[in-house]
């Protein structure tokens, strides 16, 4: 199914993080990457997409650098102090679209991390959302081994019915908000919107992106991020704000 003709779309994308595991001097969205730094290539991206309204950015507080970035001025873009945790950002990031977002009103959560999402998996997961919500995911090749404590293998998962989850995810503002305040406050390990949703008795749709939409999250990811942007821009896609 497609959402209701008269449903909005907005966007948020939790950045408060300080990204440790990069080991940089700074924040990893505020790293260079052809010339542009993760956030902004993720925020073309976002704002490539007509059919999103209004794009919420959480950020740390007193973060320096997302006001510089042209993005951060940007007509559709509205910036908010973020949590301690992902979800926390999430959560505040979802009270500022409450207070204009009705019930038929859907956001999109996107990792800043994640630069090289493809406008056409955007556009497929808007298209493919079932009533519960959907999000992007990618079906697992390789065999799965689960542990115990001291490191032995216990079992072998059934790869078929395992999927490495992307993002964004796509859910109703007012549901996810609900969700994950809930979740939040019974110390529910939460991860990902999804993980709130299932939760709440939610089956979200599990929609195949594509395998460039990597997250950066070690240093070795940024190359492959690079690459990854070469190969997109050799394919003649571009990302022009649509306004």
């Amino acid at each position: 199914m497609t959402l209701p003709a008269d449903a909005r779309v907005h966007a948020l994308v939790p950045a408060a993080g300080a990204g440790r595991r990069m080991g940089a001097a700074l924040p990893k969205q505020y790293l260079t990457l052809r010339g542009r730094t993760l956030a902004e290539h993720t925020m073309a991206r976002l704002l490539a997409l007509a059919s999103i309204e209004r794009v919420v950015v959480a950020v740390a507080r007193d973060d320096p650098w997302w006001p510089t970035l042209p993005p951060a001025s940007h007509r559709r873009v509205e910036t908010v102090t973020g949590g301690d945790t992902r979800a926390e950002s999430v959560r505040l990031g979802l009270e500022a679209l409450l207070g204009d977002a009705g019930e038929r009103d859907w956001v999109l959560v996107h990792d800043m991390a994640r630069p090289c999402v493809r406008l056409s998996d955007m556009e497929r997961l808007l298209a493919s959302a079932g009533d519960d919500g959907a999000l992007l995911a990618r079906p697992l090749t390789d065999t799965l081994k689960e542990s115990d404590d001291q490191g032995f293998v216990l079992a072998t998962p059934d790869r078929r019915r395992i999927w490495r989850a992307l993002t964004p995810q796509l859910f109703p503002v007012t549901v996810l908000h609900r969700a994950l305040v809930e979740a939040l406050e019974a110390g529910a390990a939460i991860t990902d919107e999804a993980s709130a949703m299932e939760r709440a008795g939610w089956r979200p749709r599990l929609v195949t992106g594509r395998a460039d939409n990597i997250k950066v999250t070690e240093p070795a990811d940024l190359p492959l991020a690079g690459f990854h942007l070469q190969q997109q821009e050799e394919e003649g896609l571009r990302w022009q704000d649509s306004g």
